[in-house]
């Protein structure tokens, strides 16, 4: 469980690794002129090559890292996802599957395992992982895999350029896409808020927030999603709206010939995500199972997010020619694909050692106070017309 609890002090090593991401970073902030959208700052935070969080070799995930996702957790999760991927395949008569950023490698592990079992594995099964550390990691967990399964994953470098058939897995991406961060305000009398840029400035020791007056992408995005709300933006308001999901979507997706890609991730539908009691954003910062708010300290080696935009998501589908074949809970989506039967299996050492305490492990994926409310799963399909079961109980889709 991540708590906020002090932070955890650095040791030498990773102090003299946050010194040279701060000096990377701040030689672009000096370029740039003295000021960097958050979402640049975070872009090089998180994905500079061989300092970054993401692509240095800082230890992540699991109980002795920064955070626990699903597949660490509990492998009812992969073998859930695994039963919606083997209904897809079928109606498809087969094809890959393609995971973006596979963590630790678990989720992997247990879809292939779980579709294996089921006697539908698929013909190629590639992860496309811009960290080497977790590329070695992920090498290291599907070791573990029988010979001939294993012999179908691969890893890639960059999106793959020919065509496939299968589906797009993403658990925990979304809310690792760079984003710009905004604050409301006051306008003019009588006018609604303005919109300004939270970006990011030197104070002569660290990084610190700088507003500036927000470009017209942003508020034409700011302005766009607020004439959408129930409530307008009060002044004062701070929030965050990724610009890039747009491109970055039809990008990752544009492979996908036939098939479905399924997010899995902590967010909300757009109205709720912007309500008042939200008014201050959901920028998070995460440390050794800690969570606090600060991003400018334990440069490249804390992981940085924001919920997802859920609507946004849906309405960067449409303009790329996906479909939005369903939206639910975690939970409902993987109670929809047999998690009591997942459960049982695992307890009961179907395709390992049993697990005495495999259900109280698994329901932390579905209890409301967990995993189970505050994530979501969102389909998207291209050319697939297969019912899914993981929606089957409850499609929110009409609250995005």
């Amino acid at each position: 469980m991540l708590t906020r609890l002090p932070l955890a002090p650095l040791d030498a090593d990773e102090r003299a690794h946050e010194s040279r991401v701060v000096a990377h970073i701040r030689a672009a902030l000096d370029a740039a002129g003295g000021w960097l959208p958050f979402a640049d700052y975070m872009d090089l935070a998180l994905y500079a090559p061989g300092l970054g969080y993401y692509c240095a070799g800082a230890h992540k995930l699991g109980a002795g890292g920064d955070f626990v996702t699903a597949p660490e957790l509990s492998p009812v999760f992969g073998r859930c996802v695994a039963t919606q991927c083997a209904e897809v395949l079928a109606a498809l008569g087969g094809g890959e599957i393609l995971e973006l950023g596979a963590g630790s490698g678990r989720l992997a592990l247990e879809v292939l395992a779980e579709l294996a079992r089921q006697g539908a594995p698929p013909a190629r099964y590639r992860i496309l992982e811009p960290s080497p550390e977790l590329r070695a990691r992920q090498a290291r967990t599907l070791a573990a895999l029988p010979t001939p399964l294993g012999a179908r994953v691969a890893w890639l470098e960059r999106l793959p350029q020919e065509p496939y058939a299968g589906l797009l897995l993403a658990n925990e991406v979304l809310d690792a896409l760079p984003f710009e961060c905004f604050r409301c305000r006051p306008g003019a009398a009588g006018a609604p808020p303005a919109v300004e840029a939270l970006g990011v400035g030197w104070d002569g020791q660290r990084f610190a927030w700088r507003a500036a007056p927000a470009g017209s992408a942003l508020a034409r995005a700011v302005t766009g999603l607020a004439a959408q709300l129930p409530q307008p933006f009060a002044a004062g308001a701070r929030g965050e709206v990724c610009l890039r999901l747009p491109a970055w979507l039809a990008a990752v997706t544009a492979p996908l010939a036939a098939g479905v890609a399924l997010f899995i991730d902590y967010g909300l539908p757009r109205a709720e995500l912007y309500a008042p009691e939200r008014a201050g954003g959901t920028l998070a910062c995460f440390h050794r199972q800690r969570r606090h708010d600060d991003p400018f300290v334990n440069v490249g080696l804390q992981d940085l997010t924001a919920w997802v935009d859920f609507t946004r998501v849906a309405a960067a589908a449409l303009e790329c020619g996906l479909a939005v074949a369903g939206y639910t809970t975690q939970a409902l989506f993987l109670l929809g694909n047999d998690f009591d039967r997942h459960v049982a299996a695992v307890a009961a050492g179907a395709g390992g050692a049993p697990e005495p305490l495999a259900a109280g492990r698994a329901a932390r994926l579905v209890l409301p106070g967990e995993m189970g409310e505050r994530f979501k799963a969102i389909a998207l399909a291209r050319r697939c017309e297969a019912a899914l079961r993981g929606f089957a109980l409850r499609d929110l889709t009409f609250r995005l």
